[in-house]
């Protein structure tokens, strides 16, 4: 298992570096970008065994903002920059393609089941995103303070 969760993060840190080239993040931020990324999917998959999927992108995606935060600050940059490609991992497009699916197919339950599902996932996310938002930016702003020592 722990083999396997190693290299799960390393697909999400590459999907979402690659996802952060594509929308023209610089280049200097590939990094912050793909940890974050990775981050938010080894939390989700450690959580989703023990709750129901769409609070497991709740918390995970608690994680993906917070640290987007973290670094937007530390880097004095825009928040997005990080979170956009940040969130990659945990949006529900499966679910989106198999609701489609089912629609095609005309298996109306289960499409009706998988966008129910979907949709709670993508409802799970949006409230993640505005808790973090909600906690004041002093949080964020980690400040070291040189003592000034007297000979």
């Amino acid at each position: 298992m722990n083999g396997r969760i190693i290299w799960e993060f390393l697909a999400a840190f590459g999907g979402t570096a690659a996802f952060a080239l594509l929308f023209q993040v610089p280049k200097k931020y590939y990094g912050y970008c793909g940890l974050i990324g990775g981050c938010g999917w080894i939390c989700y998959k450690c959580l989703l065994p023990e709750c129901s999927e769409p609070l497991a992108a709740f918390f995970a995606n608690v994680v993906v903002v917070f640290l987007s935060r973290l670094f937007a600050v530390r880097e004095k940059c825009p928040v997005t920059v990080f979170l956009i490609s940040g969130i990659f991992p945990l949006v529900p497009g499966a679910g989106i393609y198999w609701t489609a699916y089912y629609i095609v197919v005309n298996e109306l339950e289960l499409a009706g089941q998988r966008g129910f599902q979907t949709l709670k996932i993508a409802v799970a996310i949006v409230l993640s995103i505005l808790l973090v938002f909600e906690l004041p930016q002093g949080i964020f702003r980690v400040r070291f303070r040189k003592e000034k020592k007297t000979i």
